[in-house]
């Protein structure tokens, strides 16, 4: 039988346990938060609250699988991400702050009334999509993914979040498409196979076709590069995401693909993010 422990108890012990994350503490308070349906200031100012022995016991176990590495958002279900809640899976990427960087970047070549049709390729949990469309409610938004798993999340997330103009497609990115878009967007696999990035604190537990990109980090860039001329409207967009040194290369591809006013965009950080070309 457990001793009566208070929520200052349990978040102590928690800390001194999740020494492989660089954000225990943040860890132990938003995984208690999950098991207490608290937020973060009711943590605090029940802070000598004692917890039930079911809540410790429940809470230790999701400790026990931070602490093998497993994602936070993945032990919660849930990620943050342009002011919303998206649920999040095995299946799907956890969406990135930096990832905000090219929502933002897709958004201004968007007018706030404009009534445009928008792609989203390899939407995985939806954020991206989601976030544009809550932002701009009279485009026409179609997301694709190759994984039904995938999809079924984005789907659950658009019901959730009250999202109703965005149809959804299994497509290899262009592969079952139809039609010509204003603004087409993706953040596809980019990371090199053999990349250390890989063995990061979390990363083993995302889907791995969703993070590689080939040899160079390129395979799924390139396709979407070389393709798009096809699917954009005459004066059309693509904006892609990409890794922090890939930048040149992803310009020399627009470059060598017809694309004009190629502009790479920094995120937060400081580190080149985004790119966009406009098709001529």
């Amino acid at each position: 039988m457990n001793p009566a422990l208070t929520i200052k108890d349990l978040l102590y012990e928690a800390e001194n346990k999740l020494t492989n994350s660089g954000s225990a503490r943040l860890d132990a308070e938003v995984l208690l938060c999950n098991v207490m349906d608290f937020d973060r200031s009711k943590l605090y100012s029940s802070s000598g609250s004692f917890v039930t022995t079911d809540s410790v016991n429940q809470y230790r176990s999701l400790i026990q699988e931070r602490q093998s590495g497993k994602p936070v958002a993945y032990l919660t279900g849930t990620r943050e991400f342009w002011s919303m809640e998206f649920e999040v899976n095995e299946h799907t990427l956890i969406p990135r702050p930096e990832t905000e960087c090219l929502v933002e970047t897709a958004l201004k070549l968007i007018p706030d009334n404009a009534n445009l049709d928008i792609a989203d390729l390899g939407t995985g949990s939806g954020a991206i999509l989601i976030a544009i469309a809550s932002e701009r409610p009279r485009c026409k938004i179609i997301a694709t993914d190759i994984c039904d798993h995938a999809l079924a999340v984005a789907v659950k997330n658009t019901v959730r979040l009250g999202v109703n103009n965005i149809q959804f497609i299994k497509s290899d990115w262009y592969a079952n498409m139809e039609g010509s878009f204003d603004v087409i967007v993706s953040n596809p696999p980019y990371i090199r196979n053999d990349d250390e990035h890989l063995h990061g604190d979390g990363i083993t537990y995302e889907p791995e076709p969703a993070l590689c990109g080939g040899v160079d980090g390129l395979d799924a860039i390139r396709n979407i590069i070389s393709n798009a001329g096809r699917y954009l409207n005459k004066g059309g967009w693509l904006v892609i995401e990409h890794g922090f040194d890939q930048a040149q290369a992803v310009r020399s591809l627009l470059k060598n693909n017809g694309f004009i006013n190629i502009k790479t965009r920094r995120d937060y950080a400081g580190v080149d993010r985004v790119t966009m070309g406009k098709r001529d």
